[in-house]
């Protein structure tokens, strides 16, 4: 299935500028790219937890995670915070530095959001089947967390 970006980027602007509170908008747009796109079985974002080096969960949509707060340099997320770096992992079994959120996800892909040039945090895809992210999906969660980093 090909995936129309301008399609999905202009229902994403449209949800940004139609959804009133920063966290309706964020739970809007997890609850728009779970159910729009087929391979996406949680979408959530993580932010920059005050002054601590650690993540805590934001909003997301998908099965409950026991990793509400995770430290920098753990897991993916935690290697995005140090990175500053789109990190796609097409199989997950591959990684060593992995923290795994269950046993059906076999991809991910974490993509920093930014604020003043400040990485703030992230939106974080994981997928139950391997090998399924494309430059598509990285060009429309880099404009997602360019619009994102806008409102926040």
């Amino acid at each position: 299935m090909e995936m129309d970006l301008n399609r999905l980027k202009n229902k994403a602007d449209s949800i940004l500028a139609n959804t009133n509170t920063t966290n309706e908008q964020l739970q809007a747009i997890c609850d728009f790219l779970e159910s729009e796109i087929s391979y996406y079985d949680w979408v959530g974002f993580y932010f920059k937890n005050g002054d601590k080096d650690e993540l805590k969960l934001g909003q997301y949509t998908g099965e409950e995670t026991e990793h509400t707060i995770i430290p920098f340099g753990k897991g993916i997320c935690g290697q995005v915070a140090v990175s500053n770096q789109n990190f796609v992992v097409q199989d997950v079994s591959n990684q060593e530095n992995y923290i795994s959120c269950g046993w059906k996800v076999k991809s991910e892909i974490v993509i920093p959001i930014f604020v003043n040039k400040e990485n703030i945090g992230q939106i974080d895809i994981d997928s139950h089947t391997a090998n399924v992210f494309t430059d598509k999906d990285e060009q429309l969660l880099e404009y997602i967390c360019k619009k994102v980093g806008a409102i926040l």
